[in-house]
């Protein structure tokens, strides 16, 4: 396999460094250093405890939100870029995809509590393979487009990047990492999970029963012959 045989030919001491520094670039979580310059506060101590961007937007407001994201994608993109720069393995850049991101949602220096990852991994792939960015898109906007909410459209938009990757002809050690990674990021929306799902089933049977209510309504309306 040609994967295999870029592996063997790779400097694991440079390798492993290479990704250490991939790790501790995901480590810069935009938000948390952008709430504590402009207001002094952790953000981890508001709202979520998350320093991603939605939570940075309770208190920063849209702009923060705006920074926040483009902050973390950007990190994302760049850390993919350098490692494709400064090594020849494409495999290489697959590790690096998931240590960004790993280092965003388990940040060292905030004693591994950073964010939830997405758009850290959004920006990584658009760098590592722009249709699967692509496809978490049109996936994720149909599911808006149904539910009218964005966590869940955007964690199943996750879960089938795999899916994705073996339609694009991935081979299975991508496939795994791209499995490890909607992991990775379901995992860190394990709260919201718990939340959102008897919240969604709650309001499906709020709407059956409104719907059987309106039909019984219609029944006795009708007149008797």
């Amino acid at each position: 396999m040609v994967w295999l045989e870029q592996l063997r030919v790779t400097n694991w001491g440079e390798m492993s460094l290479g990704l250490i520094g991939v790790y501790l670039l995901g480590c810069f979580t935009t938000g948390y250093y952008l709430v504590r310059t402009i207001k002094d506060l952790d953000i981890r101590t508001v709202g979520s405890g998350s320093v991603g961007a939605r939570n940075v937007s309770r208190v920063l407001g849209q702009t923060g939100f705006l920074v926040t994201t483009l902050g973390d994608a950007l990190k994302g993109a760049l850390a993919v870029w350098l490692v494709r720069h400064f090594f020849a393995a494409d495999r290489v850049a697959t590790l690096a995809v998931i240590a960004v991101v790993a280092g965003h949602v388990w940040p060292l220096q905030l004693r591994l509590r950073g964010g939830k990852g997405v758009a850290t991994s959004i920006g990584a792939l658009l760098v590592y393979d722009w249709r699967l960015v692509v496809v978490y898109v049109a996936v994720f906007a149909c599911g808006v487009a149904g539910a009218r909410k964005t966590i869940l459209p955007g964690l199943f938009a996750f879960v089938c990047l795999p899916a994705a990757g073996f339609w694009l002809h991935r081979d299975g050690f991508e496939l795994a990492a791209l499995t490890l990674l909607a992991g990775v990021v379901v995992f860190a929306h394990r709260t919201n999970l718990v939340e959102e799902i008897p919240a969604l089933a709650a309001r499906q049977n709020l709407r059956r029963g409104a719907y059987g209510a309106e039909q019984t309504t219609h029944k006795s309306e009708r007149p008797e012959l």
